[in-house]
């Protein structure tokens, strides 16, 4: 089985979910008169729920929610509310990543284009919608290096969301993967279970919004993935006889596959 490197999106490919959807979400709610907008703190507690539209369709059991805007009664009703608000903070999205809003985050082009070359399979498993996710990969990564990845598994392509482990499993199903054989960037508790569950040993980034959240079951938790010559890595924990240093490898994921190989 070919070895595959697989990317979690929001939070490991760009800070997305601070400076991109937060902002986007406020953005969208103003535009249509919505008296409501997401703090930081709020909306750290909201990305523990997989799915855009399932972090707004929460706002209709939130009291202070309720005080603002009519929810109506009907789940239906308010189901199409919300997705009518999810498609203008899409667009909204995709407006700020091809401004160039969203840089990506230390290393991950530069760990890509490496695993590449030594002969390992690229895929993203993520819980954004598709469109919003390929203009995340297509912007950081650039199209030539996008090109590249066997697959992209995104939002409603999956029958439920992190951290249920169906995305990763429909990226098993589809790109023929031996889940040992996997190593995933992941940057929240939610996604760790998911890849976890999955049977893929995981890395986790941390961020803005993540840092505080239990990662016990990683293989290692850094504070980015790292470059030679920018940010440098702190490594937070480490489980594995892997030895990373200031920048993640494509030789530490191969000491990664192998120390959880051996712990098994």
């Amino acid at each position: 089985m070919t070895k595959t490197l697989i990317f979690d999106c929001d939070g490991v490919l760009a800070d997305t979910e601070r400076d991109g959807h937060l902002v986007a979400f406020n953005r969208m709610w103003r535009e249509y008169g919505v008296n409501w907008q997401w703090s930081l703190e709020q909306y750290a507690e909201k990305v523990k729920i997989g799915g855009g539209k399932e972090r707004m369709a929460s706002l209709g059991r939130d009291d202070d929610f309720r005080a603002v805007y009519d929810v109506p009664d009907s789940e239906e009703a308010w189901w199409d509310i919300v997705a009518g608000w999810h498609k203008r903070k899409s667009e909204i999205y995709k407006e700020m990543i091809q401004a160039g809003a969203l840089p990506g985050r230390p290393g991950v082009k530069r760990i890509a284009e490496e695993a590449w070359d030594a002969g390992w399979q690229l895929a993203v498993c993520s819980t954004s919608s598709l469109s919003s996710v390929q203009a995340v990969v297509d912007h950081v990564m650039g199209r030539e290096t996008a090109a590249k990845f066997a697959g992209i598994f995104a939002g409603d392509m999956a029958k439920a969301k992190k951290p249920d482990p169906a995305i990763y499993l429909l990226a098993v199903e589809n790109l023929n993967l031996s889940p040992a054989e996997c190593v995933v960037v992941e940057d929240s508790r939610n996604g760790l279970l998911a890849a976890t569950a999955a049977g893929m040993p995981c890395i986790v980034t941390v961020n803005d919004l993540t840092r505080g959240e239990d990662f016990h079951e990683a293989a290692v938790v850094v504070t980015s993935l790292g470059d030679p010559d920018g940010e440098k890595m702190v490594v937070i924990e480490n489980r594995t006889s892997a030895r990373p240093q200031a920048y993640m490898t494509v030789r530490d994921w191969e000491q990664v596959l192998s120390s959880v190989a051996a712990q098994d």
